[in-house]
């Protein structure tokens, strides 16, 4: 476990961060005998973190939007009842007067909200002063530096318990998942910030539960510190995304298959196994950059004679041609074809680019 979990909520005891450590609720609090069920059976199950949703901001009106404040005496409630700890999403200045005045235990913004700078600056204020963990989930679009000025802005006002959830990004082209995980930019997130707690949520990538658990594991296979969960005591009776809601006993279930990666490497001869792999990775990669310099050098020779003759630096039948032949490529090479033609369009973007500037001068 990620020290850092602890240092980011001191009221759990070390007992109750659990190996992977799990925040799990209701998408939504709709009535008290639902949420009554849901964390006694969560409780029971040893999770000690419940999230919840009482303002629900939804993509298109006349949908369920939460209970709101009425909502939180029942949160209260449940806290006393079961010795568990509850945080909620907040989207206004309004949302954290009302979470702070209820005790409510952690914060969350939303991906609606991170989207908007004005926004966070609002709940950033509000907060100034106040200690309490804040998570920040990333925008839903995929763009680091929104999620990550918002961790900053959270910062500025003084916060120091922050920490982030990945819930995916919003992708045309993804049709398996509800939001694309485009695990690059949580990998960019953490080397660019490795002191912050970094959560998956698998429910909203996936927006089905039958793909919670292999987005679940494939975010501790990338040493993610902890999971964000949707569970409802009857998820097809939820209110909201019952799609993806499992029930506390599948949740628990699916909580034992699951593997961390907690396995330290073990010195051989006082050096690292893997060091003699990444060196030959490494020299690998510095022949791959002098090929693809090659290339480039090719793309200029291209763009000469294009300048000289008058033609486009875009040609529609070659990149067609590209497209249809590196696939296939691939194949012989026993490598995965969609990897190598979003490797190639960024090649061909690059080599448009080049073009385009060397036919301009």
């Amino acid at each position: 476990m990620n020290p850092s979990i602890k240092q980011l909520f001191p009221f759990l005891k070390d007992s109750q961060l659990g190996t992977p450590f799990l925040i799990a609720g209701p998408c939504s609090v709709e009535t008290p005998e639902q949420l009554d069920s849901t964390v006694s059976q969560l409780a029971a199950n040893g999770v000690s973190l419940i999230r919840a949703g009482v303002w629900k901001p939804r993509t298109r009106p006349n949908g369920f939007e939460g209970l709101g404040s009425l909502a939180l005496p029942w949160l209260q409630e449940a806290k006393k009842k079961y010795g568990v700890k509850v945080a909620v999403e907040v989207a206004t200045a309004y949302h954290v007067e009302e979470a702070l005045k209820a005790e409510m235990d952690v914060l969350w913004i939303g991906a609606r909200s991170t989207v908007n700078p004005f926004t966070v600056t609002e709940i950033a204020e509000s907060l100034q002063g106040v200690d309490i963990p804040v998570l920040v989930k990333n925008p839903i679009n995929p763009d680091l530096g929104l999620w990550l000025g918002a961790i900053e802005r959270l910062e500025q006002v003084g916060l120091s318990k922050i920490g982030a959830i990945h819930r995916g990004f919003s992708n045309f082209r993804d049709t398996v998942h509800r939001n694309s995980p485009m695990w690059e930019l949580p990998i960019e997130f953490r080397t660019l910030r490795p002191e912050l707690v970094l959560i998956n949520d698998p429910s909203h990538i996936s927006g089905k539960r039958s793909l919670v658990k292999g987005i679940a594991q494939h975010a501790l296979d990338l040493n993610f510190d902890g999971l964000m969960i949707e569970s409802h005591t009857n998820p097809d009776a939820a209110w909201t995304d019952a799609a993806q809601q499992l029930s506390p006993a599948d949740l628990n279930h699916l909580m034992r298959e699951l593997v961390s990666r907690n396995g330290e490497f073990k010195p051989q001869n006082g050096q690292n196994p893997l060091d003699e792999i990444r060196q030959q990775i490494d020299e690998v990669d510095r022949a791959l950059l002098e090929v693809l310099s090659r290339r480039m050098h090719l793309v200029e020779k291209i763009g000469t004679y294009k300048k000289e003759n008058n033609v486009a630096a875009f040609q529609l039948e070659r990149w067609q041609e590209i497209l249809n032949s590196r696939p296939n490529w691939a194949k012989a090479f026993q490598l995965n074809p969609d990897v190598v033609t979003e490797l190639f369009r960024i090649i061909h973007q690059e080599s448009i680019r080049k073009q385009t500037e060397w036919i301009d001068e």
